[in-house]
């Protein structure tokens, strides 16, 4: 802590503070031109004109006292946080405050109680959540990543992930203080996502633009007079939060729309909204936004019917819905569906940004046009199939199944892709080797047959099963033209089920001279077959029949006779056994 000389400028400094829940402590200084803060250990200093603070607020904090400050640059409100004061800095940071920027240091207590259950406040640049007159928490709208309605009087608010713990934003130069967006990676631990139940109906104030008649008392409204509604509380808490995080409209002009769009993962249709840094799904529950950076993948694959281009964008951090997390959007078009597109773009705009990357006019069948208008405003490259795979009916996939989810494997120039559900993605570098064998019973493993891809590293085992066997040979093909390791044990198989279906035969040739009743299933045996109904009759009778042993006299003898004269399979000996229970308890 300084204080100045009567020769020097005026300041005040604070030693061990925190800048946005950085990992380093700084020292903070105020003088009247505003504020700095540098990291202790070395780097960059954080700058703040006074002419751009608009308020600032004193409150308990993880490692003393914090002082938020709320910027006005630029047209929006951003959140400064220092963190680590003493109580006994609140006077000189006040008069600090007062007589340098003429803001009022505001004093907020939070509410400790620990109730969930509470009012929620639109601020300026933070939502909060306050239970009796007095703040719980504040979510700050720049680390709102996406909202949902996720129910009737229910709304999901999605927090922003960075990529990893080191993923900061500044570059580490502040001393890992975390920038826009970047805040909920700050612990090792992250909250992700929040719910709010919020029941009943809400009042809102519009205006009208044009006379309108009230059909019930048959008054008119006037040009311009409020008149109020009332909605769906949640549905205006979704409404008002959606405008102050800027998700979806008001986050820029868009530069092309697509309507009811058939997704598969997840599934349902959705309205695609394209802007220039970021693309909008919109269906009757979900909303998403997604980053172009977040796009890892982007595949265009023909469906095996003919009919069908299916787009696969692969996304890091994955899609979330509730519980549910999806790395990959599948979407289907009809192959034969165009479309005629003029993006929303002014030519200078398209020249300077887009040249050689989009055109200002698309006619084309509606895949293609969706596919180069992602390339473009993202900049990934499109994966299409290999040319080293056709299959049997010289389509780019054959139809599998994992586990009981029916869909189609796509052999690419770097990886295998499973589509629709669930999508899964292998790269051919972390393969450590492929093995075809037959599963199952003579006639269904005759016609088709399963691939287990093995993984690098005891990554784990892929398998696709059902495959056609008309597509062993192409699949053959192509492992050696990717220099991948494949073992065929239906070779093997093939050769055991000769061998054992000999062996059957001279077991049954032998049986045959020894007057012994075993055979194949096609074997036709009258005498076995009378057999086999005596022993069923007397079992059906004996189970469902009360009286069964009663009926008959001397029943404990015939089954003594009947055994001697079986031949001793062990059907014969548990119906020979049961009556004789009986006899032992009827005792």
């Amino acid at each position: 802590m300084e204080r100045p000389n009567s020769n020097e400028a005026v300041r005040e400094s604070f030693d061990n503070i925190y800048l946005d829940l950085s990992k380093q402590s700084g020292k903070c200084r105020f003088a009247d031109s505003g504020l700095g803060w540098k990291p202790s250990g070395g780097g960059d200093t954080f700058t703040l004109d006074g002419s751009n603070i608009g308020s600032a607020q004193w409150s308990r904090a993880a490692r003393g006292f914090e002082l938020k400050v709320l910027t006005r640059s630029g047209g929006t409100t951003e959140i400064i946080q220092l963190d680590g004061f003493q109580q006994e800095d609140f006077d000189r940071i006040s008069k600090a405050f007062k007589l340098w920027y003429s803001v009022n240091l505001e004093t907020r207590e939070h509410n400790l109680r620990g109730w969930n259950w509470g009012k929620t406040d639109f601020g300026k640049a933070e939502l909060s959540f306050n239970v009796q007159n007095r703040p719980a928490f504040e979510i700050p709208y720049t680390e709102i990543s996406n909202t949902n309605l996720a129910g009737k009087n229910e709304v999901a608010v999605e927090f922003s992930l960075p990529a990893n713990g080191d993923d900061t934003g500044t570059n580490g130069h502040l001393g890992g203080a975390r920038a826009r967006g970047k805040k909920t990676g700050a612990a090792r631990d992250q909250l992700v996502e929040m719910r709010f139940y919020i029941p009943g109906v809400a009042t809102v104030k519009e205006k009208k633009s044009k006379r309108e008649e009230d059909g019930e008392n048959g008054e008119a409204e006037e040009d311009g007079e409020d008149v109020e509604e009332e909605t769906n509380a949640a549905n205006m808490f979704y409404d008002t939060l959606m405008e102050r995080a800027e998700i979806g409209d008001v986050a820029g002009d868009t530069v092309a729309t697509f309507l009811d769009v058939l997704h598969l993962t997840p599934r349902g249709r959705f309205d695609i909204d394209m802007y220039e840094k970021s693309f909008r799904l919109r269906g009757k529950t979900y909303d998403y936004k997604i980053q172009y950076e977040s796009m890892k993948k982007f595949m265009l694959l023909p469906k095996p019917d003919d009919m069908h281009y299916l787009i696969t964008i692969g996304l890091d951090p994955p899609l979330r819905q509730g519980q549910t997390r999806y790395p990959f959007l599948v979407m289907q078009f009809k192959k034969d569906e165009e479309v005629n597109l003029d993006l929303n773009m002014t030519e200078e705009d398209l020249h300077k940004k887009y040249a050689n990357k989009l055109q200002a006019n698309y006619e084309a069948p509606i895949s293609t046009v969706i596919a180069q208008i992602f390339r473009g405003l993202s900049g990934k490259k499109i994966i299409t199939p290999s040319r080293d795979f056709s299959s049997h009916h010289q389509q780019s996939g054959v139809k599998c199944s994992i586990k009981a989810n029916e869909g189609h494997l796509f052999c690419l120039d770097k990886s295998f892709m499973f589509v629709p559900k669930p999508a899964t993605y292998l790269s051919l570098d972390q393969i450590q080797s492929i093995t075809m064998s037959r599963v199952g019973g003579a006639i269904s493993a005759s016609r088709t047959f399963d691939i287990t891809v093995t993984m690098k590293g005891g990554a784990g085992e892929h398998q696709f099963s059902n495959i056609n066997r008309e597509e062993q040979q192409p699949l053959e093909e192509f492992f050696r033209a990717k220099n991948l390791k494949f073992k065929n044990e239906m070779a093997d198989d093939s050769s055991a089920l000769i061998a054992q279906a000999l062996k059957d035969g001279d077991l049954a040739s032998s049986d045959d001279e020894a007057g012994g009743v075993r055979g194949s299933a096609s074997d036709d045996d009258e005498e076995i077959d009378e057999d086999f109904q005596e022993e069923s009759e007397s079992e059906v009778g004996e189970e469902y029949d009360s009286a069964h042993e009663s009926s008959g006299s001397g029943s404990d003898e015939e089954m003594a006779d009947a055994d001697g004269e079986g031949d001793g399979d062990a059907d014969t000996a548990q119906v020979v056994e049961r009556p004789k229970k009986k006899a032992k308890t009827d005792k």
